[in-house]
């Protein structure tokens, strides 16, 4: 009897310790120059992340949706372990923690302090890829050439010269295919793939939006202030089920033909996105000047800091690695 309330208290650890990489992991991805595949390394799980969401394919997944029939109950169970949802499920609760709390606080910020939001954010970027590019080098043309389309692509974007379409629902399932997808990449994140698209202020809100109308039902809110939000949601989950998937794999795959032109692409990707939150600026500051010598101090002051913050997180963990 005593020997199986400690195997109880072991699995009841596990599944707290999977939980608390949610944690880290999710605020990682939250925030634009910081990766979650990069913490999952660092924490020392990303091989088991990597196998787990590996093994999520649809067969595996309808294999266990048979397991109401008796003789294939034994496979199911096997498909399960397979799977491994003992560790997604309470990472995936985890990370979905951390980004409502985070999304909340972007929410919040990007109206009352727009300037030492995005400066920061801006700052984190910057640092992240001087960070990782650090270990890369550029031996051929073939090299400065990928270099130069990752971050001349990034750049056309961040400046605004490339639009996007909005925030219709196919740039929000595209973007969630692509943004988690990059969680499960160390050294990009999910956070500049939003930011880059134009949709991470506004995805934000959105999810406030969502959990804060989820919490009012029992206080007697609306049903009806849950669609739109929810919805969003909805199509931006999908669309990361999507990418997991589909887009996943495929960067895994150039990773394995191609690492150095793959990881040069990625990275000047970063280098061209750090303008990105600037122009987020602009979107939330509609009835004031946008930049003034006073704004302009403060931008800079706070990208200085997300910089330091980031130069300090590497010193801490012994450095970036992109791969």
């Amino acid at each position: 009897m005593g020997y199986e309330r400690v195997d109880l208290v072991v699995n009841r650890l596990e599944l707290l310790r999977s939980y608390g990489y949610g944690l880290c992991m999710g605020t990682a991805d939250a925030l634009p120059g910081v990766s979650g595949g990069t913490v999952a390394l660092l924490l020392g799980f990303y091989g088991q992340l990597l196998a787990a969401i590996t093994a999520l394919t649809p067969r595996r997944a309808a294999t266990v949706l048979s397991g109401y029939r008796s003789d294939r109950r034994e496979e199911a169970r096997e498909a399960l372990l397979e799977m491994d949802l003992q560790f997604l499920l309470p990472l995936g609760v985890g990370m979905v923690t951390a980004v409502v709390l985070i999304a909340g606080v972007v929410s919040s910020l990007a109206e009352s302090n727009p300037y030492p939001m995005f400066g920061f954010f801006a700052g984190l970027i910057a640092a992240s890829a001087i960070a990782l590019g650090k270990s890369l080098e550029f031996a051929s043309w073939r090299h400065v050439a990928v270099a130069a389309v990752g971050g001349g692509l990034a750049l056309l974007v961040a400046a605004d010269i490339v639009s996007l379409p909005g925030s219709g629902p196919a740039v929000i399932f595209v973007a969630g295919a692509i943004a988690i997808s990059a969680m499960i990449l160390p050294g990009i994140s999910g956070a500049l793939i939003l930011i880059l698209f134009g949709q991470y202020v506004y995805l934000s809100d959105q999810l406030s939006a969502f959990v804060s109308a989820l919490g009012g039902l029992p206080r007697g809110g609306e049903v009806a202030a849950l669609v739109d939000p929810g919805t969003t949601v909805v199509i931006f989950v999908a669309g990361g089920l999507v990418g997991l998937f589909t887009i996943a794999r495929v960067v895994r795959a150039a990773m394995a033909r191609q690492r150095e032109l793959t990881l040069i692409f990625l990275v000047s990707l970063i280098a061209g996105s750090t303008p990105a939150p600037l122009h987020n600026i602009s979107e939330h500051t509609a009835s004031t000047p946008v930049w003034t010598t006073e704004t302009a101090v403060i931008t800079a002051g706070w990208m200085l800091l997300g910089a330091l913050a980031l130069f300090a997180l590497e010193y801490l963990v012994g450095g970036f690695d992109p791969e």
